[in-house]
């Protein structure tokens, strides 16, 4: 800025693409005093645009991709080119589009910048890429204007436009004979110029001569036609083939169907090569037949096989060893007849299964098998017998001619034609009253009543004997017995009980009301039980004193007084005063059978408990009416022989002389505490008596 003037002047290029404007302050000072003469001032200096900068492709260069055979018009891409200019400010940056090469393929929009085809029908076959050069020039294109450029690489996409083409429209094959089914003998292949899934081609054998032998599949890779073996060749049977193949595109495109077909054909002939084969058999398999025990050397059948090459060698037959490891059969090495070498037994083997090797006479290694199957036939042997062992039942209730029970028989031998039995009753039972057979014709038959009213209490088994014919040659025989038992039946005939005390059984009780029956007794019987266990193991623990503690014996001897109420101590008053004991002493549970002998008088009054006692007994030992009853009378007193004599209360009071009880311990260690009681009582009884004699 000029201090005097206040004119601005630019220091340096200016640059509207870098800075646009510019804001400055400015003030007037004075000079002298450098006094501001007035406020700062703000103000904006604009850059005014000129024409400095060409347009740009910002996303160049450009590929893009359009169909072949496209019509005119057909939109390929867009470009675009900025210009840096001011677009406000006059036409610096208003750009146009031009092609400076490419034509006259493409044209573009000179305001859009859109692509587009100028030629119809452009084929990728011809011609696949493109180059095309787009300018984008500004101030309206006008001259003087700055331009860019750019490029844009177009490439023609397939469509379905060619059919597939054979090279040469006829092949030829040689193929061995020996070819095996499933195999490839040949390749084709035909060529299409489109590429992709439009190039994929369908190969089909068109149907005439080959359609039976060949097949032909797809190469997915390089689309190929590969030929395949369906059949075996045989070359004395057909020595050329002549077929035709077709190939076709899979995927079409209906705009173009005007073209013509999208297929080709070509003719394909096939040479079967002769190869040295091994002989034939006539047949895949044999059977044959043979009884048993026929006779050794017996000609069972025969096989036959031939060489169909040219050559015709003689062949040779021979049986593999592996497969007759016992040489039961034996063959004709020339005219393949085949004997057999042992006697056969069907019921040891039925069915023997042999392999024959047909060998070429002059090429060995050439050989072929073929397997033979030889059933042993049966010869009527074993007789026929019941299927199995029935267990028959007839209800009590049954009616006349009801089937009670169906049975088969069966045999050991095997005839040809099948088993057949009859059934019929033997001539011992025909006047049976109860049951009678009845034939089914097919190898079954059913025992039929002949009456009702079958009762268990009368007779429980029956046996009815049936005799089984076959119809073998000689035809044979047997006689099997069935067995029956009668029954108890539900009304609807459902099987209620068979067993022997079901007999005696209310009739019509069902087999619930019997089962509730049977609990409730057992039930009973339980209770019983265990009542009858629990008193007496009440009368145990009261009674009888546990043997591993004779403290408890003692209680139970030494007192004897009536102020307890859980001792069973007998009252000495009466058996010192035998009046009072009434003279009916017999047994009240027991009924007298004879009248009683007179009662021997009593004896006198006496207070000697063992001259009572010896009384009593000898009373009831004289009375006959009764059997011995009062065990209490021979074990209440222990007697004069008994060692340690008596040890009631009743019986110590009655002895005139001391004891100290010392030798109670002599007895063993249950005795010590015997010894301690009474030896304690009699010190006891001795110091209070010195006393007295001594006051």
């Amino acid at each position: 800025i000029d201090q005097t003037t206040g004119d601005i002047h630019a220091l340096r290029s200016l640059d509207r693409e870098e800075k646009p404007y510019y804001t400055l302050r400015a003030q007037a000072v004075d000079i002298v005093t450098n006094i501001p003469l007035e406020p700062e001032s703000e103000f904006v200096i604009k850059v005014q645009d000129i024409n400095d900068n060409e347009p740009k492709f910002l996303d160049g260069p450009y590929t893009a991709s359009v169909p072949e055979m496209s019509p005119v018009g057909t939109y390929v891409t867009q470009v675009t080119a900025t210009d840096a200019d001011d677009p406000t400010y006059g036409n610096s940056a208003r750009v146009v589009y031009s092609i400076l090469h490419g034509q006259p393929y493409f044209s573009v929009d000179p305001k859009t910048g859109v692509i587009k085809t100028a030629l119809p029908n452009m084929d990728r076959e011809v011609k696949e890429q493109y180059q095309v050069l787009i300018q984008a020039k500004d101030m309206g294109g006008q001259l003087g204007g700055l331009a860019g450029t750019t490029i844009v690489n177009i490439s023609l996409s397939d469509v379905n436009d060619n059919p597939p083409r054979f090279s040469k429209s006829f092949f030829h094959l040689r193929v061995p004979e020996s070819s095996a089914m499933g195999s490839a003998i040949g390749r084709i292949k035909a060529h299409d110029l489109d590429i992709g899934r439009n190039a994929e081609v369908e190969y089909t054998i068109v149907p005439g001569d080959g359609g039976a032998m060949f097949d032909i599949t797809t190469n997915e890779h390089n689309q190929e036609g590969i030929i395949i073996l369906k059949r075996p060749l045989d070359y004395e049977g057909k020595k050329i083939y002549t077929f035709k193949v077709e190939a076709a595109n899979a995927h079409l495109d209906p705009r173009f169907q005007s073209f013509g077909a999208f297929k080709d054909t070509a003719t394909v002939k096939i040479n079967v090569l002769d190869v040295d084969e091994p002989p034939v058999f006539n047949k895949p398999s044999y059977v044959m037949d043979v009884y048993e025990d026929t006779p050794a050397g017996t000609v069972i059948g025969a096989v036959t096989a031939q060489d169909l090459d040219a050559s015709s060698s003689p062949v040779r037959y021979s049986i593999d060893w592996k497969s007759d490891l016992d040489s039961n059969f034996d063959i004709d090495p020339v005219e393949g007849t085949i004997s057999t070498n042992e006697l056969l037994d069907r019921e040891n083997i039925a069915q023997h299964n042999i392999s024959i090797v047909a060998t070429k006479l002059n090429s060995p290694v050439l050989t072929s098998r073929v397997a033979v199957t030889v059933h042993v036939l049966d010869i009527n042997e074993f007789p026929p017998e019941l299927a199995s062992s029935y267990e028959t039942f007839v209800c009590e209730n049954a009616k006349v001619g009801q089937v009670i029970q169906v049975f088969s028989a069966k045999d050991q031998d095997l005839p040809s034609s099948g088993q057949q039995f009859s059934f019929r009753t033997s001539k011992d039972d025909v006047k049976n009253k109860n049951f009678t057979i009845r034939d089914f014709g097919n190898n079954t038959a059913g025992i039929v009543t002949k009456r009702s009213g079958f009762r268990r209490r009368l007779q429980e088994i029956y046996f009815l004997p049936v005799v089984i014919d076959d119809n073998g040659y000689p035809p044979k025989s047997s006689t099997g017995t069935l067995t029956i038992r009668v029954c108890g039946c539900e009304l609807d005939g459902s099987l209620l009980t068979c067993s022997a005390e079901a007999i005696f059984l209310p009739v019509g009780l069902s087999t619930g009301a019997l089962i509730a029956i049977l609990l409730c007794i057992i039930i009973l019987l339980v209770i019983v039980v265990l009542y009858v266990g629990l008193r007496r193991q009440k009368k145990k623990e009261t009674l009888m004193s546990s043997k591993e503690d004779i403290r408890d014996n003692v209680i139970h001897y030494d007192d004897e007084g009536g102020g307890e109420e859980d001792t069973h101590a007998f009252d000495m008053g009466t058996l010192r005063n035998p009046k009072v004991i009434k003279d009916n002493l017999f047994r009240r549970d027991v009924k007298p059978e004879m009248k009683r002998g007179p009662r021997p008088p009593m004896s006198q009054d006496s207070a000697d408990i063992q001259d009572f006692i010896s009384q009593r007994l000898k009373e009831h030992d004289t009375d006959n009416s009764a059997p011995p009853y009062d065990s209490l009378a021979t074990y209440a007193y222990e007697g004069d022989g008994s060692l340690a004599e008596s040890l009631s209360s009743i019986e110590s009071l009655a002895l005139d002389f001391e004891d100290d009880y010392d030798y109670l311990s002599d007895w063993g260690p249950r005795f010590k505490t015997l010894a301690g009681i009474f030896g304690e009582q009699s010190e006891t009884q001795s110091n209070s008596t010195n006393t007295e004699n001594t006051h």
